[in-house]
């Protein structure tokens, strides 16, 4: 993808002055990456909040990411590799996969508040170098237990990261492009392990880590 960070923004913003200095390519779909991810995020949390009642409103917006990915697994493989960030294939691919990571961010913030983010690792590992050092200087039984707890999370979402990313890399080196076919077949088993209440949440839920 030319270095367009689809997961997040962050890295685009660093990314965008490289291109700028250097010249390199993947410019336009790096400044395109901002507003689509917030209208995406937006267009998500209003959709949550508006489904009809009884409707289940996590596998909803999974199923819309699912689908999302789809698209961009077939977009990807049938218009890839591609030579330039700028042209509009790669466009086009980009931002449908910015598309379905901004669900994937929102998700997590509106549904899976308590669970460690799942497209970032920077604050989980922060966290977790924290609470091994009050492990280390010693805290009290019942903070203990609920360190030990986040710890045991935060360790299967670093591990699962790292894993997925060593995959995406031996599988684009082995096949190309038909890597892509790859994230839709995990959303759609997180589609049907997925469980939601039936009405969408009111107000914002707020991580622990």
């Amino acid at each position: 993808m030319q270095g367009l960070f689809t997961a997040h923004v962050t890295g685009n913003f660093v990314t965008i002055g490289a291109a700028l200095v250097f010249g390199t390519s993947g410019v336009v779909a790096k400044l395109l990456a901002l507003p689509v991810f917030c209208m995406v995020v937006i267009v998500t949390r209003l959709v949550s909040s508006s489904l009809p009642a009884r409707w289940p409103v996590l596998e909803t917006i999974l199923t819309l990411k699912l689908l999302l990915l789809l698209v961009a697994a077939v977009l990807a493989i049938a218009m890839g590799p591609f030579a330039t960030g700028d042209g509009a294939p790669a466009i086009i691919v980009g931002m449908t996969l910015v598309s379905a990571m901004a669900i994937q961010n929102a998700v997590h913030r509106i549904h899976l508040g308590a669970a460690p983010p799942t497209t970032i690792m920077t604050g989980t590992t922060t966290q977790m170098m924290i609470d091994i050092a009050d492990m280390i200087r010693g805290v009290p039984g019942v903070a203990r237990d609920a360190i030990r707890s986040r710890l045991g999370r935060m360790c299967v979402a670093v591990a699962s990261f790292a894993a997925g990313a060593a995959a995406g890399a031996l599988l684009f080196s082995a096949i190309g492009r038909w890597c892509f076919a790859l994230p839709p077949i995990v959303a759609l088993l997180t589609r049907f392990s997925a469980k939601s209440s039936p009405t969408a949440p009111t107000g914002p839920q707020s991580a622990t880590t």
